[in-house]
């Protein structure tokens, strides 16, 4: 499970965890039954509390894609297309208010901004089609 850490993005740890979490599990870098990282590791891992990704796990788990097998750790829980749909839109909106605030920062206008995305997308799209 590949996870990045920003000390300094001003977002707490535990949420930074939760969202490339949540993006691996809707990206299929995690699949369902797949075991999540045990705490202590990945917190070693990290260099982080084991407070801070239990937490994550936690609010992960309430959320319904986390489960814990008791004594065998936690697995990637099987998610429903409605909450799997609800998680991508919240993802992509993240990354949009993103966007669209360096966008207004930089002084694009917003047809500048949708060239851009275009442009972007067509780019990675095009990569995609040639992993596959």
């Amino acid at each position: 499970m590949l996870l990045e850490i920003d000390h300094h993005s001003g977002v707490p740890i535990y949420r930074q965890v939760m969202r490339q979490i949540r993006q691996q599990i809707m990206t299929d870098g995690l699949r369902c039954g797949d075991q999540v990282e045990p705490v202590r590791e990945l917190a070693a891992r990290l260099r982080v509390n084991p407070m801070t990704i239990s937490k994550a796990y936690g609010f992960l788990e309430a959320e319904g894609l986390l489960e814990r097998r008791r004594g065998v750790g936690l697995f990637v829980a099987d998610v429903e297309g409605g909450k799997q749909e609800e998680i991508r839109t919240e993802l992509l909106a993240q990354a949009m208010d993103r966007a669209a605030v360096t966008a207004v920062q930089l002084g694009l206008s917003e047809e500048e901004a949708v060239e851009f995305l275009r442009k972007h997308y067509s780019e990675y799209s095009l990569k995609g089609a040639r992993q596959r």
